[in-house]
Parts: C-alpha cells; sequence; structure tokens
C-alpha cells in the first residue's frame, strides 16, 4: 500500500527540510544558543566533567548534549550546525526508532505512517535547529521504547542491554524522564495484558546495575563540582548536593515545590501547546486518542495476542504526570511525540487504507485542506509583509498555495491525497520558513549581529565588555569568545570597548569624551515575536537598540 521507495522519499525530503533549518538558521537565544555556549566552553576549557557556563557553575541540564555537541564541534569547527548535528541524528534515530517500535505490534504500513508522521511533525522540524535537550531525548527514549518492547516479545539479550543502555544515555541527557517514559508505557501494556510476572524479573535489577555504571562520570562530575563545595549559589539557590539535585530536585521537586521554577502550569498548558507543535497531525490523534480508550472500554480493560497499550498508555500517563508538575513548557511533552505517532498512524490507517471510517475521509479531508490552505496564506504573509525578500521567493511561496490545490485534484498520487496535502504543507511551508522568514527575524538579534561585526572589523575581543544589557548567550558562541559584564561604567577603561543598550551612550560619552559608536545594531527578543514587530510600520518602535562604543581611539 505505501511502497519503500515512497516511504524512503518522505523521509528523507523531511531530513532536508531540517537540514535547511541546520544551515539557514542562525541560533536563537534562549536555550539553543546557551546550550552551543556552554558545548563550546567546555571544549575550549577541556573540562568535560564540571560544566561552566561564561565561567560560572552551571547546575539544569546533564551533560551528554554538551559532551556529543562539543565532540561534533572539535572534529567539524566551531560552527552552529556542528554544534545542531548530534540532535539531527538524533531526531532520525528517533524517527526509525518510531518505526521499529510500530512494526512490533502492527503491520507495515501503520508503522510506516507512524514514522512519518513522526518526521514531518512541527515540534521535530523545529527542535533539529532550536536545539534542545529534548532532541535528544526524544532519540534515546525512542530507542529505549523500541529495544524493551523487542526484549518483552522474544527475550534476545542484546535487546535487554540496548534498552537500558538507551535509559542511562537519556538519563544523562535530561535526568529521571527517560526512565520514567518506559515505565509510564509498560507497566499499564502489561497490566492489561494480565502479563503479572512481566513486573517481577530479576533482569530489572540487572538493567538498574547499567543504568547507574553509565551514569558514574556525570556523578563523579557533579560530586566534584558541588557536593565537596556546599553552598554554591544556582539561580539564587544554594546548593548543598549536585547529586539531589540532578537525581530528586530538577524533576520530583517540581511536585513538592523544592524546584525554584513555577511556569505554566494549568493541566491542558501541554495539549494547548500540542495545537501548533503536532501540527498537521493533532486531529488525527486526538481522534486516534479518543478510538484507542473507547477500544479498550469494549475489551473491558483486557489486551490479548499482540495488541499494545504502550503507545496510548505511554502518552496519557506521560501527560497526566508531566502536566501536574509546577514548572511545565511547551517541549516538554515532545518526549513522548513518537507514542503519540503510533498513535496517529494507527487511526490514519484505518481512515485511509480500510473501510473501517470511510464515512470520515471527505469531513476531514475538507477540514485540513482549509486549515492546510490558512497555513500556506500565512506563510505567504509573512514572507511578502514582514521583511523585504526576493520577489521571485514571494512568487514561489505563491505557487506553493497553487501547488496545495494541484495536488488536492490530482488523480496520480503515491499515497492518498490527504496524506499527501499535509506532507506538503509542513514540510513546504517549514523550507519557505527557514529559508527566508526565520534569517530575516534573526537580523534583529543581538548575539549574531555584535558577533558579525567584531569578526568583520578584527575588533579585539579582549578589549570588549557588557554593560547593563541581557544579551543572550549568541555573542559569546558566535564571537567564540566570553564576553565579561561589568557592573558600573567606572569600571572600564578609555581603551577598552563596550556593548551595551542605546541609552546608556550618554553615560559613556559624558565619562569618555572621546567615545565613539562603531556599531549600533538591534537587539530584539526574536522568539518573542508580537504582531508590532512583524509590522514593518510599527517594528521601529518595538525593536530597542544596542551600541558598540569605542571608549577612547578606535583600536
Amino acid at each position: 500500500m505505501i511502497s519503500t521507495r515512497t516511504f524512503r522519499i518522505v523521509i528523507g525530503l523531511c531530513a532536508l527540510v531540517y537540514l535547511l533549518g541546520i544551515f539557514l538558521i542562525p541560533l536563537m537565544d534562549i536555550d539553543a544558543s546557551q546550550y552551543a555556549s556552554i558545548s563550546r566552553e567546555m571544549l575550549e576549557n577541556n573540562s568535560f566533567l564540571q560544566v561552566f557556563d561564561l565561567g560560572y557553575d552551571y547546575l539544569d541540564k546533564p551533560p551528554l548534549l554538551f559532551w556529543l555537541s562539543a565532540l561534533s564541534m572539535k572534529i567539524l569547527g566551531v560552527h552552529d550546525w556542528s554544534y545542531r548535528l548530534p540532535s539531527f541524528f538524533f531526531a532520525l534515530l528517533a524517527v526509525y526508532a518510531t518505526y521499529r517500535l510500530a512494526l512490533i505490534y502492527y503491520r507495515k504500513e501503520i508503522a510506516q505512517l507512524s514514522a512519518m508522521v513522526l518526521a514531518a511533525s512541527q515540534a521535530l522540524i523545529l527542535i533539529t535547529h532550536d536545539v534542545r535537550t529534548d532532541t535528544m531525548l526524544m532519540g534515546w527514549v525512542a530507542l529505549s521504547l523500541w529495544q524493551m518492547a523487542a526484549w518483552y516479545e522474544t527475550g534476545k539479550w542484546k535487546n535487554f542491554l540496548l534498552a537500558f543502555v538507551a535509559i542511562g544515555c537519556g538519563m544523562m541527557t535530561k535526568g529521571p524522564i527517560a526512565l520514567m517514559v518506559p515505565a509510564f508505557a509498560f507497566v499499564p501494556h502489561v497490566l492489561l495484558r494480565r502479563n503479572w510476572k512481566q513486573l517481577f524479573r530479576w533482569e530489572y535489577l540487572l538493567g538498574i546495575l547499567i543504568i547507574a555504571v553509565m551514569l558514574v562520570p556525570m556523578s563523579i562530575g557533579l560530586y566534584r563540582q558541588f557536593d565537596l563545595h556546599p553552598g554554591k549559589m544556582i539561580n539564587g539557590v544554594p546548593i548543598q548536593s549536585g547529586l539531589r539535585f540532578y537525581y530528586w530536585t530538577q524533576s520530583f521537586g517540581r511536585y513538592t515545590g523544592e524546584n525554584v521554577f513555577n511556569e505554566m502550569n494549568h493541566f491542558s498548558f501541554l495539549l494547548e501547546n500540542m495545537l501548533w507543535s503536532f501540527l498537521p497531525w493533532i486531529l488525527f490523534f486526538l481522534l486516534g486518542l479518543i478510538l484507542a480508550v473507547k477500544e479498550l472500554i469494549r475489551k473491558k480493560f483486557h489486551l490479548t495476542g499482540k495488541e499494545e497499550w504502550v503507545s496510548a498508555g505511554g502518552f496519557i500517563v506521560t501527560y497526566c504526570i508531566l502536566a501536574r508538575s509546577q514548572a511545565q513548557l511547551p517541549h516538554y511533552i515532545f518526549v513522548v511525540f513518537p507514542l503519540a505517532a503510533i498513535v496517529t498512524g494507527k487511526f490514519l490507517f484505518q481512515l485511509l487504507f480500510t473501510e473501517e471510517l470511510i464515512k470520515w475521509r471527505k469531513p476531514l479531508l475538507v477540514l485540513h485542506v482549509c486549515i492546510f490552505t490558512l497555513l500556506w496564506v500565512a506563510a505567504v504573509a509573512l514572507l511578502v509583509w514582514p521583511f523585504q525578500v526576493p520577489v521571485w521567493v514571494a512568487v514561489l511561496a505563491g505557487l506553493g498555495l497553487v501547488g496545495l490545490f494541484v495536488i488536492l485534484f490530482s488523480k496520480k498520487l503515491a499515497l492518498p491525497v490527504l496524506l499527501c496535502v499535509a506532507l506538503y504543507t509542513v514540510l513546504g511551508v517549514n523550507s519557505f520558513l527557514s529559508t527566508a522568514f526565520y534569517p530575516n527575524v534573526l537580523r534583529y538579534q543581538l548575539g549574531n549581529d555584535a558577533a558579525a561585526f567584531i569578526r568583520a572589523n578584527h575588533l579585539p575581543k579582549e578589549k570588549i565588555a557588557l554593560y547593563g544589557i541581557h544579551e543572550g548567550r549568541a555573542l559569546h558562541f558566535y564571537a567564540q569568545h566570553i564576553f565579561p559584564t561589568r557592573v558600573s561604567p567606572n569600571d572600564f577603561r578609555q581603551d577598552e570597548m563596550v556593548i551595551t543598550v542605546k541609552d546608556s551612550l550618554p553615560v559613556f560619552t559624558q565619562r569618555f569624551p572621546g567615545a565613539k559608536v562603531l556599531h549600533e545594531g538591534s537587539h530584539f527578543g526574536v522568539t518573542a515575536l508580537s504582531l508590532p514587530f512583524l509590522n514593518p510600520a510599527t517594528r521601529e518602535q518595538e525593536v530597542p537598540k544596542y551600541v558598540l562604543i569605542a571608549l577612547g581611539n578606535r583600536p
């Protein structure tokens, strides 16, 4: 029903769209540029067990992302794309592992659909260029789920060992959540199968030992950096134990109140954000999840044969746990998108390749064509309204909208028309965003703009400092230098330069009469896009300015 050639082409096109973002979009503040800066600093200082951020102790995320990104930059050079490259491969691993996990329980077409759904989801396209720990975590978790399922079905030791190695690596990427998700997925599955003995296998003790051994290097680094020096201040809180922070406070402290962060915490927050992050599949997923629950109720909560509750159950339990946390961000739910993709793939197979849901095809097609038309119109508007893009880019985007309807009425398609328009829209729109929209937006970010000027003019980086400005981390990464922050204009000398907000210019010109503005640029938080910023007529009032000032004669 879905040829191998067609499947490979779809996955290949998804990978190509990832690469467009990886090579063409500068790093965005805050998370992606911070992790890139930490990785570069780790490489520069050859400090792999103790992690620092601009010279200060860092205690937020485990080190595996930094280790692999630093290794990539050591081999390929310090570039934004070399920082992102390891996460790109883990995104592909997540797609492949999702395919193999689905293949254990379902026919090949459902496995193919599941992999395509994950690969062409907005979240995965986003986090391959706006890289954070969740990209790598998704790959490790998907691998552990696949290998655990294979071990349960075949009993092969290689699957068992790889499953727990993947869990250990996931914990070194983002903490205990990498262990919790497999538990949340397989415990309900085992209970519903009434396979009680799976809950009490001696091999789990060996698995815990494997994880513990893998965590030894990270634990040694934490102990040396924090436990041997209790009382270090992190985010204004004294840390008595780095080990306790990682293995308890960072995850479980979100429920006990020990974690200092208190972001969005209402129960539907993650689902609300899935409305965009799981595009273009979100409606299919929600319908598939409802049908899966209804089917389980019909079977009186008893699974037989090769029936599975890993995907739906794992998603539901993980969602409920994460949604009760006092600190939530949209990307926290990405870890179970492989499971959501399998639920969606199963529903799409029932909808498009069987007669079970034939009455739903036309209404869902009409609804999604309306949604996809709006997405294409929005993409065209984002290209032709906020920024001056070449005419041929705007024309191509307009033709992209026309292409949606060409596909809709085409008689020769390799996939059902609903699949084709969904894949065409998400990949096409993101291709234009990656090549023409995001690069224009990032021109208004201080870090990459200032670093480019410093490099182009060969300014001595050791003579530049910051004052009264929050610069993110892109500046330090792209300039490949850590710029110190001074607390007072009196701390500067005449032979130095300063990067500061434009409003501080009179302070420096008064103290240093010979001061000269070398460069003026925009200082806008690009992840907080707004209509006034996108509107060319009002953008100037929305975008703060920064200046690079030579305090005496230009060096």
